[in-house]
C-alpha cells in the first residue's frame, strides 16, 4: 500500500449544473400566453385562473392579462393567477 497520496488525486471536485428555478414573471407585471411565470421542484406555488401546470411543475400562463400572487385557505396554499384586463 502506498503511504502518500497519487499526484492529481483530488476531493474536491464535483458540483451540480445550475439549474435556474425560481419566480420569472413577478406580481403586477404583464405576461403572455405561454410565458413562464415560476419554475420549480414540487409545488411550492399552485395554478390558480389562467395558469397551467407543467410535467416539471412549472407554471405558465394560459391567457395575456397580469400576474398575481395570493395566499389561500387555511394551509396558506401561495396560488398564481393571470388576470385578464376587463
Amino acid at each position: 500500500m502506498a503511504h502518500k497520496k497519487g499526484v492529481g488525486s483530488s476531493r474536491n471536485g464535483r458540483d451540480s449544473n445550475p439549474k435556474y428555478l425560481g419566480v420569472k414573471i413577478y406580481g403586477g407585471q404583464a405576461i403572455e400566453a405561454g410565458n413562464i411565470i415560476v419554475r420549480q421542484r414540487g409545488t411550492q406555488f399552485h395554478p390558480g385562473p389562467g395558469v397551467g401546470l407543467g410535467r416539471d411543475h412549472t407554471l405558465f400562463a394560459l391567457v395575456d392579462g397580469k400576474v398575481d400572487f395570493s395566499v389561500k385557505g387555511a394551509a396558506r396554499r401561495r396560488t398564481v393567477s393571470v388576470v385578464v384586463p376587463a
